[in-house]
């Protein structure tokens, strides 16, 4: 895992052996961050990593200057790998979290400006994940979520689909929740 970007541009961090999450390749990561570094401004955004994995996204946000960062993972190996990174940089601003992603959404009363989610591709109940947000009022206006995915989806369905960008096999489909009146 290399970060891209900002404070700890160029910091690698080798996942365990037995760490069984897909990351997000970096030239995909790297595409997604080029086109949302003309859309956020990232020191003042609250932010939230859903399946955080390897913690990829959650160290980009934070080393791009994002000032709050929660990151909610289940698995117990990927939750260790993200802590030890999370001490070994010093971040005091990313809240970690273990525990089911289901879970947290179904009691979370937080609105976040930026949502990027990355469930495993083969996850039973993958399409609940963007209805669970939308119907949760999870995003705040002029907020963003990003669901990463295989081709096998198509999320158009939702009035704040807005679009999808694909880089490999690597999709990501954008729900935009613009200000009212826009």
């Amino acid at each position: 895992m290399r970060i891209i970007s900002g404070k700890f541009k160029g910091r690698r961090f080798s996942p365990p052996p037995n760490f069984r999450a897909r990351p997000t390749t970096d030239f995909a990561k790297e595409n997604l961050f080029n086109i949302l570094n003309n859309r956020i401004d990232w020191e003042d955004i609250v932010c939230l990593d859903l399946f955080g994995g390897t913690g990829s996204i959650s160290f980009e946000l934070i080393s791009r200057g994002a000032p709050e960062v929660t990151c909610v993972e289940k698995d117990a190996v990927h939750y260790s790998f993200i802590s030890k990174t999370k001490e070994a940089l010093d971040i005091t601003n990313l809240k970690t979290i273990k525990g089911d992603v289901f879970r947290f959404l179904e009691t979370c009363d937080k609105k976040f400006d930026f949502i990027f989610a990355d469930p495993p591709y083969d996850l039973r109940n993958f399409e609940d994940v963007p209805r669970l947000i939308i119907e949760r009022g999870l995003i705040k206006e002029g907020g963003l979520f990003i669901l990463e995915h295989s081709k096998d989806y198509d999320f158009s369905i939702y009035d704040i689909y807005t679009e999808k960008r694909t880089y490999g096999s690597v999709n990501f489909s954008f729900f935009d929740m613009a200000p009212v009146g826009e």
